[in-house]
């Protein structure tokens, strides 16, 4: 089983991989959505979460409480790595796995995203059942019909 990592640490280090200076740049909303896919896709492989916390059904889509609030005040900018991170501390399994997401979605805007969850089974469902926690069993459900 991979060991378990902070979001915080997941989202640094998928903060390490924009390239601002190429127009490529994460706001909160995209950084969220980059998250969701990487919880996904880690449970449907791995049949375990790659961070602890829970994710939220919210109107814009899946979202982690804990690093929206990390990023609110950032609004639509661009969001920058923090100083005390160490890619080091993850493992080349988990950064193969982020890299790949990367790859993936990245290419999206934090709106385009947005839209693309907001037509996944696991938001929808959430939604339509007024749950306010996206299940790890919706996400390895809905994600494992993306593995190849």
């Amino acid at each position: 089983m991979a060991k378990r990592c902070s979001v915080f640490d997941v989202a640094d280090y998928f903060l390490c991989l924009q390239d601002p200076e190429a127009g490529d740049y994460i706001s909160n909303l995209k950084l969220q959505k980059l998250c969701y896919y990487a919880q996904g896709f880690h449970l449907a492989m791995n049949n375990s979460r790659l961070f602890e916390n829970d994710i939220e059904a919210w109107q814009h889509g899946p979202v982690v409480r804990d690093l929206y609030y990390k990023y609110k005040d950032c609004g639509a900018g661009i969001l920058k790595v923090s100083e005390d991170f160490s890619p080091k501390i993850l493992s080349e399994t988990i950064k193969e796995l982020l890299e790949n997401i990367y790859k993936i979605y990245g290419q999206y805007s934090a709106w385009r995203l947005r839209d693309m969850t907001h037509q996944e089974p696991p938001w929808i469902n959430a939604i339509n059942k007024k749950q306010e926690i996206i299940s790890d069993q919706e996400l390895i459900g809905f994600f494992k019909t993306g593995l190849v």
